[in-house]
C-alpha cells in the first residue's frame, strides 16, 4: 500500500481499509498509512500533530483493528512507539507480548490478516485413510487427546483441525508441545462451531483451530499435539497413517508415551487431530 495519496481518502474508506480481513500489506505498512491519515486531518483542522490529538481523531474503535500484535518487534519499537498514539499501559502490554512473556489479552487483534494469497499458501495433511461415522466419545469431564509427530522439513504450522459433529460447538484447549522438554510452543482455547470441512479423503464434521502466531517447526524434532474438547460425541478418524508425505513434507506420526488413563482415544491409527495446517517454511 502506497501512503502517497492515500491520506486523502474520506474517513469511512480508511475504517473500511483498516477492517479489512484480505489486506496483502505487512501491518506495519498499514499502520504508517493510518498514522499518516491522521496527521494530515491534524493539518486540515489545524491542531498539533501530536499522539493524544491523532489518537482522538482516529477514534478508539478504529485503533483497537489495527493488528500490532502481529508485527515484528524492531517495527513496532521504532515506528509505533514513536508515532506516541498508544496508551502507557497499551505499549507495556504489546511489548510482553512482541517478547513472548506470560501475559493477558492485548486488547488488539493477535491474528495476521489474511490476504488474497494466504488460503493458497496453507496446505494441508491428513493422517487419515477413512472417516468413520462412529461416535470418538468426548466426555464432560476434563480428558485430553495427545499424539506426537515430527517432520523431515522445517514447516510454519498455521494450525490444526479437530473433528465434531453436525450443528455442534465444542470447548477446545489446544496446545503444541516441544516434547523433550514440555515447552509450550502454541496454545488456544476457545468455543467453536462444527461445520462441514473437505480434505482429500472426503468430507467430515469439524473446525479449524488456527494460532495466533505462525509457529516454526524443526525438521527431525518431536513435537506433542494436546488437545481438551468438551462437548458432543463426534465423528473420529479410523486407519490411521504412521508415515504420510505432503507436499514434499514428511510427516511421522508417533504414539504418546504418557497415554493412559485420563487421556482420550487418539493414537495413530484412530481419533481426533485429522488435519494439519502447514506452509513450508
Amino acid at each position: 500500500m502506497k501512503s502517497d495519496g492515500f491520506w486523502t481518502i474520506e474517513r469511512s474508506l480508511l475504517e473500511v481499509v483498516v477492517e479489512r480481513e484480505t489486506l496483502t500489506i505487512k501491518e506495519i505498512e498499514l499502520f504508517k498509512a493510518v498514522d499518516l491519515w491522521a496527521a494530515k486531518e491534524c493539518e486540515r483542522q489545524y491542531l498539533a500533530a501530536d499522539g493524544a490529538i491523532k489518537r482522538k481523531i482516529l477514534g478508539e474503535d478504529l485503533i483497537k483493528r489495527i493488528r500490532f500484535p502481529t508485527m515484528k518487534q524492531e517495527d513496532f519499537a521504532s515506528v509505533v512507539l514513536d508515532s506516541e498514539i498508544l496508551t502507557p499501559k497499551e505499549i507495556v502490554s504489546l511489548v510482553k507480548y512482541l517478547s513472548s512473556v506470560p501475559r493477558s489479552p492485548v486488547g488488539f487483534p493477535e491474528t495476521k490478516r489474511c490476504g488474497f494469497a494466504c488460503v493458497d499458501d496453507i496446505q494441508r495433511c491428513c493422517r487419515f485413510t477413512w472417516l468413520s461415522n462412529s461416535p470418538c466419545r468426548v466426555y464432560c469431564d476434563p480428558v485430553h487427546d495427545v499424539i506426537n509427530f515430527s517432520v523431515d522439513k522445517d514447516i510454519v504450522l498455521h494450525g490444526l483441525c479437530l473433528f465434531g459433529s453436525e450443528n455442534n460447538t465444542y470447548s477446545v484447549e489446544l496446545k503444541i508441545m516441544k516434547a523433550s522438554s514440555g515447552k509450550i510452543l502454541a496454545s488456544k482455547a476457545g468455543y467453536f462451531a462444527s461445520k462441514l470441512l473437505q480434505c482429500e479423503i472426503g468430507s467430515y464434521y469439524g473446525f479449524q483451530v488456527l494460532f495466533d502466531r505462525n509457529i516454526i517447526l524443526k525438521k527431525h524434532t518431536t513435537y506433542e499435539m494436546w488437545a481438551k474438547i468438551r462437548g458432543p460425541d463426534s465423528l473420529r478418524g479410523e486407519t490411521g497413517v504412521s508415515s504420510i508425505k505432503c507436499r514434499e513434507v514428511t510427516f511421522t506420526f508417533i504414539k504418546n508415551q504418557h497415554l493412559a488413563v485420563g487421556f482420550n482415544a487418539s493414537d495413530v491409527q484412530k481419533g481426533q487431530f485429522p488435519e494439519l495446517l502447514f506452509a513450508s517454511k
